[in-house]
This record gives C-alpha cells, structure tokens and sequence, in this order.
C-alpha cells in the first residue's frame, strides 16, 4: 500500500452565491434566451467561463457591447448603479446575478455615505467587486489594500469613519488592517457582521485545518482570477506550507509534490466540483490515497433573481 495520502478538504469548491449565478445562467439558456450576453466572467473561474461560451453566451466587458433590448446577466461580482442605469436607458432585460452577500455590502457604504461618514473599503484595486462598491458613491469611498495604507490616511479630525470589506479577502490580512484602522480611529463604525463571505472564511479555515493534520503542499483548484481562491494558497504559506493555484491536474508540476507524503486538496469558491475530482484521478493514478476530511457541512442557499422566480411562477 502506498504511503501518499491526499486529504481532500471539505468544505470547498461552489458558495452558494456562485451556485446561484451559475443558476440564473443556466435558466435562461434552458428557456431558449439567445444570445444571452453576460457583462464580465459570471464567476471568477476559467472552466466555468468557457463552458458557457460553448453553449453560446457571449461574454462582454461593458454594455456597449450587447445589442439593444437583448438580455443581459450582471456578474456575482456586483455592478454599480451607473451600469444599472445604462441597461434601463438602453432598453435591455437585465438579470442581477449579483451575490446577496455583496449586495449586503453595497447596501452598508450608501447607509454610512448618506449619513456623512468618509467610507473606507478593503479590498484589491480593479476587482469586479470593489469595482462595484466603489461605484455606490464615486469620490466617496477611500479604497486601502494594506495596514500601511491607513498610515496615509488624511481625513479631517473629528470625521466619522465607517470601513466595509470585500467579501472574499483573507480572514487573517484584514484582521491587521482593520486593527491599524481601530489604532487611528478609536470611533471606527464597524459592520455589524464581518462583510468577508461565510464560504472565504470556511474554506481558510478548512485549509488551516489541513495544515495542523501535517501536510507537505497544499493544492487549490482555482483561476488566478479568482481572490478567494490565492487568498487559500496565502493561508497555507503563511503557515509554512507551500501551495499551487492550478485550473486542473494539467497545472500540476511533479516536482512540487516529489517529495510530499501529504498532500492536500481544496478548491475556491467558484472552482467547479468536477475539476476537484479530476485532480483526484490524476493524483490517485500517482499512488495517493485519497481520504475525505470534513470540517464542516454548509447548507446555504440563496433565492433567485425576482425576475427568474415570476418567469417561473407563470409557466
């Protein structure tokens, strides 16, 4: 018998936002809605992307690119409302595939900026996400990606500061930002509820679980498009565990895992389940025992766009 285990880590793979958006889409291809234009990557992973195209969704950067009055879909991402608005001006059947928990978000900096507050987002410069928020209030929201970044910060004393996050960030890096925050703003207004999604802060911790059981790499399945997907393999190094961002087994370089015993598995949050079982087979072919290992179960699942509910509540 073979001395290679892999641990496959659950839970992984789809959140229930990116189940949902991938819903939205399947639904209106199966009514016969073509060509169905979706405005950037529904969800932040190549296979899913591609799969799409080949059943004829045209995928689109802005919405000057969609015809009048044909469907568009909004990404999981989140859209500002100046997109919004074009798609009304344009005539366009616009589904908002947007993910409740970054509509959540969204909902949070227009109630801090109404009330006159300077807004602090945490997040990546140019993802779809903070792309989005900071749409909500142009020229009001101050973005900071790191703690030495809130050194910089030049609000007027005595300002009301309130801070929101991006939902797919690193539990442990935002944690040192928003200490650096507190430092400077004793007054900080928090959100009541972390604003990283339930699915990011599952899966780290089901990758810091899999380091205390002794692995030697770690491999997450996962686009380089996709935040919570690096922000894994971060977790993992951070720990002293070397990690491989890879789209599928043909990502896999032998010479990483030569010398491994224990190897572990995981997959982001928009990675689709079959690429994990595909990585599965190619290792198991290598000699390593596959074993399942539960953190936890998740059982969230969010409604569909009011749109699709009344199409479906009139057949």
């Amino acid at each position: 018998m073979s001395d290679k285990t892999l641990l496959i880590v659950n839970p992984r793979g789809f959140c229930a936002g990116v189940e949902r958006a991938i819903e939205v889409v399947d639904r209106l291809l199966a009514g016969g809605t073509a060509p169905l234009y979706v405005r950037r990557e529904i969800v932040h992973n190549q296979a899913v992307v591609e799969d799409f195209k080949a059943r004829g969704v045209v995928f689109v950067e802005e919405l000057d690119e969609v015809p009048d009055g044909r469907t568009v879909v909004f990404s999981a991402h989140g859209i500002a409302p100046a997109v919004r608005a074009e798609a009304v001006r344009r005539g366009l059947r616009a589904i908002d595939a947007t993910c409740p928990l970054v509509t959540k978000v969204h909902h949070e900096v227009v109630r801090h900026v109404d009330r006159g507050r300077e807004m602090v987002l945490i997040g990546h410069a140019g993802h779809d996400e903070v792309l989005g928020t900071m749409g909500e209030a142009p020229g009001r929201i101050t973005l900071v990606e790191t703690a030495q970044d809130v050194a910089a910060l030049t609000f007027a004393e005595g300002t009301e500061v309130a801070y929101a996050t991006q939902t797919t960030l690193s539990v442990d890096e935002t944690a040192a930002i928003v200490a650096a925050l507190r430092a400077r703003f004793p007054n900080l207004v928090e959100p009541r509820q972390s604003d990283i999604c339930y699915a990011t802060q599952n899966r780290q911790d089901a990758v810091k679980e899999l380091v205390s059981q002794g692995i030697e790499h770690l491999l997450v399945v996962g686009s380089r498009s996709s935040s919570n997907s690096r922000r894994l393999c971060e977790v993992a190094e951070n720990q002293g565990v070397p990690a491989s961002l890879i789209d599928g087994p043909g990502d896999i370089d032998p010479a990483r895992l030569a010398d491994a015993r224990t190897v572990g598995l995981t997959a982001g949050a928009s990675a689709p389940e079959h690429l994990v079982q595909e990585v599965v087979r190619y290792l198991s072919e290598r000699g390593f025992q596959p074993r399942e290992v539960v953190v936890l179960q998740e059982n969230v699942k969010f409604q569909l766009p009011r749109e699709l509910m009344a199409d479906n509540e009139s057949c």
